[in-house]
């Protein structure tokens, strides 16, 4: 049987490449009557603050042709109510866990990233850099490279868990984006985070969702993803997480190929629960086929 084990950072071993991506797969109960997410790579939780996130009022989901759009607001319990209310359940399910964080600035990141830092039963961290840095104006930390870079590294300083930084695809350069957070600190990168997107209610002459943009998601978004993630695995020299699109076992093939170590599944959780697990046999299946004995010597053999 092929093996399908990978290193996504530093000491973070897999059992296989699959993870399921933030916000999608709440925090991994809501998924654990439909499949055993212990025989998943991992699963990273929904994004984390300090305090608890009501999110976005209104319309926060939008349809749109092959995805979706979410203007969710990153609503969450917050990382207290996490670690007691949710942890224990992870750990005796025996899944890796990969916790996402945000923040309104550098401070709410770094405090986040200090209470994980010792808490048994968390792999790695995942940090989203497409929020609003409230201390500048709005912008999002994940457009501006220096600010990027400038909050990766007070996370890196606050914890010792290996970081992996979540890319906003809605820059000009992403692999300069990339290559700073790198040489910031960051263990290993994800991307893409959602593209930005909207929809309108036409007889009503209004904007369908509540917060008028929302995040587009889904099959439409796979060949941005995909060309973004083939360009952040050759500048970079650490493993890169490609996430956008994937429904299918070769959907995350692809990105494989194409040097992703690792890969999220996000929207298709919502079509199909157990599809993380349907894409880990349909990875093995193709692997085995073709008498791969380790799936590392599949991942970057584009040519």
């Amino acid at each position: 049987m092929v093996d399908l084990k990978v290193e996504i950072a530093p000491g973070v071993i897999l059992r296989n490449p699959v993870l399921t991506a933030s916000g999608t797969f709440g925090y991994g109960r809501e998924y654990a009557d439909y499949l055993d997410i212990a025989e998943l790579g991992a699963i990273i939780t929904k994004g984390l603050s300090l305090k608890p996130k009501t999110g976005n009022p209104g319309v926060r989901i939008a349809e749109s042709a092959c995805g979706m759009l979410n203007a969710i607001g990153l609503e969450n319990i917050g990382i207290d109510s996490f670690i007691a209310d949710e942890l224990p359940l992870l750990r005796a399910l025996g899944t890796t866990v990969i916790v996402n964080i945000f923040g309104n600035n550098q401070a709410d990141y770094a405090a986040i990233a200090a209470k994980l830092d010792q808490v048994e039963g968390i792999s790695a961290l995942e940090i989203n850099i497409s929020c609003p840095n409230v201390k500048a104006g709005g912008i999002q930390f994940g457009t501006d490279p220096e600010a990027a870079a400038n909050l990766v590294a007070a996370v890196r300083q606050a914890t010792t868990l290996p970081l992996i930084t979540k890319l906003s695809p809605n820059v000009t350069d992403i692999v300069a984006i990339a290559e700073r957070v790198a040489a910031a600190g960051s263990d290993a990168l994800s991307l893409i985070n959602t593209l930005m997107g909207m929809a309108v209610d036409l007889d009503k002459k209004q904007p369908l969702l509540g917060n008028v943009t929302g995040g587009l998601s889904g099959p439409a978004i796979k060949p941005v993803a995909l060309r973004m993630v083939y360009q952040v695995a050759q500048a970079v020299k650490i493993p890169v997480i490609g996430i956008g699109g994937i429904s299918t076992a070769r959907d995350a093939l692809e990105f494989l190929l194409a040097g992703a170590a690792a890969v999220e599944i996000g929207t298709a959780n919502f079509i199909n629960p157990g599809i993380a697990y349907e894409i880990v046999t349909g990875i093995r299946d193709y692997l085995e086929q073709r008498n791969y004995e380790k799936v590392t010597d599949f991942i970057g053999s584009l040519q």
